[in-house]
């Protein structure tokens, strides 16, 4: 956590580098964008795993546990979904930009 004086300071260092240098900003910025957009393939191994579950729970026909596996692995591949979407950029002192119109 970054005193007052210090987010002064760190905004005044970045608008002078925005200014400085705007190319190195923008391949910074990509960076971080592109590093966000892959799903992690642990969750994905995760959610093939439950829903195998869920297949056989139903299978075996015990169908609460196969309706609660399956409801936990479409949960998981909706986070998956939802974390790999496009994202607005946060900067860091002024917080999201604001999203644009939908007309």
């Amino acid at each position: 956590m970054l005193s007052r004086e210090d987010s002064r300071r760190l905004a005044l260092l970045e608008r002078q580098l925005r200014l400085e240098d705007p190319d190195f900003c923008e391949r910074m910025s990509e960076v971080g964008r592109a590093a966000r957009t892959r799903p992690p393939i642990a969750m994905v191994f995760v959610a093939v795993v439950v829903w195998i579950a869920a297949l056989m729970f139903g299978v075996a026909g015990w169908w609460i546990p196969a309706a609660g596996a399956a409801l936990w692995a479409t949960a998981i591949v909706g986070w998956l979904v939802f974390r790999s979407g496009p994202r607005r950029p946060i900067h860091p002192i002024t917080g999201p930009e604001p999203a644009p119109p939908w007309w």
